[in-house]
């Protein structure tokens, strides 16, 4: 039996991207062992999943390299015939390169990739990020395209059933960059431009409660309800499976969505599709300004604020620009008969 480790300690979405390795690799294994390294908090993004067999956590914020060092000393135990490093900083490198494993694969652009055994190219632009994380296992499966997946458990679908009796919108209105979410006054502009009968609910984590009920307090709207620090990420991922539209900006939950196949017009301000960090569910479209701004973009991951004080790539984007659709008439109706 073969074991696997998929080394991916960055953020949410790219953990949610990373996950077209477990899904590549357990169609050519399916018998093997394929455990996860995540950072703490983004493991029970992974709980459940069925093709994974155990889930690993490094606390980057407490004791950074004391926990590594520990992390080392596990993953060396466990003997894995192969360790695939989704990441190009030094620390995933160390782990990698220290593994013990008999194969470990990673990007040249790793630093520690002169002691992996398969050292793989990485190209910034014109490729999908799913596909570069593919390329790492290409001569251990094919070259076959595959979506990422997560799989909510029959709780998370239980529990967020209540918020599916009627036909509804999701909106996820903030980023962890500033110059990747969209202003609070032009998501209201979008909130006030659709149908009075849709159910709008605004999703977030705990830290974004007060960005999301700012936004529902300027909107004055019936039907807007914030429910960002009440569900946990795989309760987010099935509430949008099934929502009518999903709006969100260049972040985690437009990853979400894509892990859902679920219909997304993503936002993009100061980042730009061409990074390779685009939607994937039905339905995607792209949402960018019209204007031809010399300044964008203004970096890869986005900035904590726009660096000319402007912000034009996010206000010339205009409502128009979204699909808008009709709710669908009668369904009140038939709910209540």
């Amino acid at each position: 039996m073969k074991r696997f480790l998929i080394i991916q300690t960055a953020f949410i979405g790219d953990v949610i991207l990373a996950t077209v390795i477990i899904e590549k690799l357990h169609a050519f294994y399916p018998d093997a062992e394929i455990d996860f390294l995540v950072r703490k908090g983004n493991g029970q993004l992974l709980k459940g999943h069925p093709h994974l067999h155990q889930v690993l956590v490094w606390k980057k914020q407490q004791n950074k390299y004391g926990n590594l060092l520990r992390l080392v000393h596990l993953v060396r135990r466990k003997q894995y015939d192969v360790v695939v490093n989704v990441q190009r900083f030094f620390a995933s490198g160390m782990l990698t390169a220290l593994s013990g494993a008999k194969t470990t694969i990673g990007f040249a652009k790793n630093p520690w990739s002169p002691f992996f055994s398969h050292k793989i190219g990485h190209r910034l632009k014109g490729q999908h990020e799913t596909s570069r994380n593919l390329s790492l296992v290409t001569d251990l499966t094919d070259k076959k395209w595959v979506a990422p997946k997560l799989y909510p458990r029959k709780q998370d679908y239980a529990s967020i059933s209540k918020y599916q009796v009627l036909p509804y919108l999701c909106m996820a209105p903030t980023s962890v960059w500033q110059t990747k979410e969209w202003p609070a006054v032009k998501w209201v502009e979008l909130i006030l431009a659709q149908d009075d009968e849709w159910i709008i609910y605004l999703l977030g984590g705990p830290n974004d409660y007060d960005a999301c009920q700012e936004i529902v307090e300027m909107s004055e709207r019936k039907n807007l309800i914030n429910l960002a620090g009440k569900l946990n990420f795989l309760e987010s991922a099935a509430l949008m499976q099934k929502a009518a539209m999903n709006y969100v900006n260049d972040s985690a939950p437009m990853h979400m969505a894509s892990s859902t196949n679920a219909p997304t017009n993503a936002i993009f301000c100061s980042t730009i599709p061409s990074f390779g960090f685009g939607p994937l569910g039905k339905g995607s479209k792209i949402i960018e300004t019209e204007e031809k701004l010399a300044c964008r973009p203004c970096g890869l991951h986005g900035k904590k604020k726009c660096p000319l004080d402007h912000f034009n790539c996010a206000y010339t984007i205009k409502k128009n620009q979204f699909d808008l659709l009709p709710y669908p008439k009668g369904m009140n109706k038939e709910m209540e008969a």
